[in-house]
């Protein structure tokens, strides 16, 4: 049987902003730096860091609310990050000219993510119920992905506020997308004809984070719900193959390992948990964080794995995955 995943701190920065620490990506390597670490907060910036010491880089403002969700485009060139202001702002990682300010009133802007190939950017839009999406050659909006009202609804009910949009996630190959809403429904879309599929069911509470496992042909869809649940989907069979608690709190965030091999956890419990999806069970809990955990990400690829925090109580905690 492999070996399973252990992680060890490696370094942790308190106060690393004013205010609590909402999200985190990492920004791939390119030919002339390393992958460097990039967190949004509260108190309205972006700052990027360069791994093992997270030495602080640079800060950027330019967003007049909170941070709620940062993403790196896969060429590690420019990277973007939407705010309370309902602004997306597209930058130069390295010099931090501004490339794009994106803006599709009245929809709010929530988590984001750059799909695979790196020609779309999809914006979780909040109460539009909806996904936009934005091509990154253009910066145009080029789709507008709508979950569809349950039926028998009229436009004027409540319902629709339950499908809030929160959380959005590619596929490996690019074909679909997920987005996880206030209501625990999580949909499903084909990108290419612009279609909602189907609806994944199983929690009850809002899904703030989505994940799928790597495998260029995956099907796996990971959720992370205040429900206290981890889901594991197959996302066209519209099943969930597996299901995972032990949080004694929301799950607020989930990431998957390069190899695909253990996922990552961050709670309102505080804890950061990682799991084994083999064995359903958690094989480690780490403690490093005095408020609730917003985001955890996983380095992608490269040599020695990384596993980045982030927190209420304004920390970063970085990890050794060995």
């Amino acid at each position: 049987m492999a070996k399973s995943m252990k992680l060890a701190g490696l370094k942790s920065v308190e106060n690393a902003h004013d205010e609590s620490v909402w999200t985190a990506t990492w920004v791939p390597a390119t030919d002339s730096r390393p992958s460097l670490l990039l967190t949004g907060s509260l108190d309205e910036t972006v700052k990027l860091w360069r791994p093992d010491e997270l030495d602080p880089i640079r800060t950027n403002t330019g967003h007049c609310l909170g941070v709620v969700s940062v993403a790196a485009h896969p060429s590690g060139v420019i990277a973007a990050s939407a705010a309370l202001d309902s602004f997306v702002r597209v930058f130069d990682v390295d010099t931090n000219a501004t490339i794009a300010t994106l803006e599709a009133p009245p929809s709010e802007v929530w988590q984001l993510q750059f799909d695979p190939k790196g020609k779309t950017l999809a914006v979780a839009g909040g109460g539009s119920a909806s996904i936009k999406l934005w091509d990154t050659a253009t910066w145009r909006l080029v789709s507008t992905l709508s979950i569809p009202r349950p039926e028998g609804t009229k436009p004027s009910d409540k319902s629709s506020s339950k499908k809030f949009v929160l959380s959005v996630a590619w596929s490996p190959d690019g074909r679909r997308l997920a987005c996880g809403s206030m209501d625990g429904t999580i949909s499903i879309f084909d990108v290419a004809r612009a279609k909602f599929l189907h609806h994944l069911e199983g929690h009850n509470m809002p899904v703030r984070s989505l994940v799928f496992s790597p495998e260029l042909d995956s099907r796996k869809l990971y959720s992370a719900s205040d429900d206290g649940h981890v889901h594991i989907y197959d996302v066209e069979g519209k099943a969930i193959i597996g299901a995972m608690s032990g949080h004694s709190g929301w799950v607020l965030s989930v990431d998957v390992s390069p190899d695909g091999e253990a996922i990552a956890t961050g709670s309102s419990d505080k804890t950061v948990r990682l799991w084994d999806f083999k064995m359903r069970a958690a094989l480690q809990v780490m403690s490093n964080h005095t408020d609730q955990v917003w985001a955890v990400a996983f380095r992608p690829g490269g040599r020695g794995g990384r596993l980045a925090s982030v927190s209420d109580d304004k920390s970063i905690s970085l990890y050794h995955c060995s």
